[in-house]
């Protein structure tokens, strides 16, 4: 067979349902290879799109999700989308087409050196130069890809091999156990939890990849230890649980860095640098225990003092077994800032103005958004206080990315859940700058009858460098702009437009919305004026003085 039909084949066996993306010519036999296969193709508007989409699907599902592009700028367009992958632990496979490399006719046109390109960005780029090495190729892509810690891998495969003939085989994933930690690093930890005063538990990122939740509720069941989370750990133990003590939207001066100042040992479950710090780590400050995948990336704000490296469901577990609640635990201090905290946001939540504050929006949402609904945040100023304020139910409920903070990823990450999870709500938040970064896949949305909601926070600028730059007493400049008529431009597309007129409004429009079949986008006015008194003055105010 020629060595695009054994490509495909050999994502068939690594279980590939959809590839996301825009064929060049480059691409041709992969591209008729397909037609014939099992897979769909899902045609996007934008590589950058397919890659988010890509990425999204492999963080949901925890396999590898895939994308497409023809060689030169179409590959060029999925650096954003690698990146997101990579820092945010994604498994993601992009797969760029070539010209010949045995022949040459075009001279230089359209080539890039991808390859190369790609290599600070994944954990393994390839040029593909033999039919016969397509299969192993493709299942060491898949395995990096996926084993932790997760990211971006990318496979080139040049026009004139793609039509090449090959006999080989395509090869079976081999079975693995991932290694635990050792006996000594589950005692050293074990000891110095029930030695400490005020231990605290730190939920991150890592334990929302592989569904830890099972191995944490009971940890916490078993030894009454309260939590905290990341904004990428928030739903593996919902945020609603009598212990949780919030998640850690800002990096300090929030009600749950109160919490942290009282902690005199953190259990830090999955977290690691590239996630923006939940907190700062000072000499001589409060000791950390990192339970991980993976050892720790020692950085001026991370330096924990013992590790327990191994499967973190499995490190859990045996900390849960062997930990012991002591009699000396006080906790009292850490539910003081849980009432705090409760306090604060209610007091927010029912703000009647409009344009409405970004409290108000959330606590609207949340009424709407089902137990399992998904969340889908693009980045913007939103994202913050929907980190803050919104309660999560579960796992990988509220989609955001703290890592890369990539605009433009909100509606094709909505997309992609919405095909994984065909039967559960799901919302893409967006701001309307980082909305207008991908609009183009509305279209893509529509022509795949997707049931998807997206809510545009209009401000007429970039929120979020807008309230740095008045924190920084700066004059406001260089960051509004005008935008389009969202409800016609939805209404272009296909899809149904609608403009939200007073506070009041949201919540009745977001019900019909949820529960009406298709593509809704919502134009809703937000007022940001609110970011600085209180997230710079008020909130840390109230913070410092409990």
């Amino acid at each position: 067979m020629k060595a695009s039909d054994l490509f495909v084949r050999a994502l068939e066996a690594e279980g590939v349902e959809y590839i996301f993306g825009i064929p060049g010519e480059e691409n041709l036999d992969l591209l008729d290879s397909l037609s014939r296969s099992s897979i769909k193709l899902v045609l996007t508007r934008h590589e950058q799109a397919a890659g988010f989409m890509a990425a999204t699907y492999g963080r949901l599902t925890g396999k590898a999700g895939v994308c497409l592009s023809t060689l030169g700028p179409g590959a060029t367009n999925l650096v954003t989308a690698a990146a997101y992958a990579q820092l945010g632990a994604m498994p993601m496979l992009m797969i760029t087409g070539q010209k010949p490399i045995k022949t040459s006719k075009q001279g230089h046109f359209q080539i890039v050196d991808i390859v190369d390109m790609m290599r600070p960005l994944t954990k393994y780029t390839r040029q593909i130069v033999s039919a016969d090495n397509v299969p192993s190729r493709v299942r060491e892509a898949f395995r990096v890809a996926e084993e932790e810690r997760p990211g971006a891998v990318h496979l080139e495969l040049p026009e004139d091999i793609a039509k090449d003939p090959s006999d080989a085989h395509v090869m079976e994933a081999s079975k693995v156990r991932r290694p635990a930690a050792d006996d000594k690093s589950i005692r050293i930890a074990t000891g110095l939890i029930e030695k400490a005063k005020r231990p605290l538990l730190l939920v991150g990122a890592g334990a929302n990849r592989r569904l830890c939740c099972k191995m944490l509720r009971r940890f916490i069941h078993q030894t009454g230890i309260p939590f905290f989370t990341t904004q990428m750990g928030k739903g593996v133990i919902e945020d609603t649980h009598e212990l949780c003590l919030g998640t850690a939207a800002l990096s300090s001066n929030d009600f749950v860095h109160r919490a942290i100042d009282a902690a005199d040992l953190i259990i830090n479950v999955g977290h690691d640098v590239v996630e923006k710090p939940p907190f700062f780590m000072t000499p001589g400050g409060v000791k950390v225990i990192h339970v991980n995948f993976t050892t720790a990336e020692v950085d001026p704000v991370y330096f924990p003092q013992v590790e327990v490296v191994g499967d973190v469901a499995h490190s859990v577990w045996r900390l849960g077994n062997e930990v012991r609640p002591q009699a000396d635990w006080d906790f009292k201090r850490f539910q003081e800032v849980k009432f705090a905290l409760e306090q604060n946001q209610e007091a927010h939540a029912d703000d009647d103005r409009f344009p409405l504050t970004p409290a108000r929006l959330v606590a609207e949402v949340q009424a709407v958004t089902p137990d399992d609904g998904i969340l889908s945040l693009d980045n913007g100023m939103y994202k913050i206080w929907f980190a803050r304020n919104f309660d999560a139910h579960q796992p990988n409920t509220v989609l955001l990315d703290n890592a890369l903070a990539s605009m433009g990823a909100g509606l094709p990450a909505a997309m992609a859940a919405q095909m994984v999870h065909p039967d559960r709500f799901v919302m893409a938040i967006c701001g309307d700058g980082g909305f207008l970064m991908n609009e183009q896949e509305l279209e893509t949305a529509v022509r795949l009858k997707l049931n998807l909601v997206v809510l545009i926070l209009n401000d007429s600028g970039y929120g979020m460098i807008k309230w740095k730059q008045e924190a920084e007493g700066m004059t406001n400049y260089g960051l509004d702009f005008t935008n389009p008529d969202f409800v016609k431009l939805a209404e272009a597309y296909g899809a149904r437009g609608h403009r939200v007129e007073s506070t009041e409004a949201l919540r009745p429009l977001l019900k019909k919305c949820r529960d009406t079949p298709g593509v809704d986008v919502i134009d809703c006015p937000v007022d940001y004026s609110v970011n600085v008194p209180l997230l710079n003055e008020e909130i840390p105010k109230l913070a410092a003085a409990l």
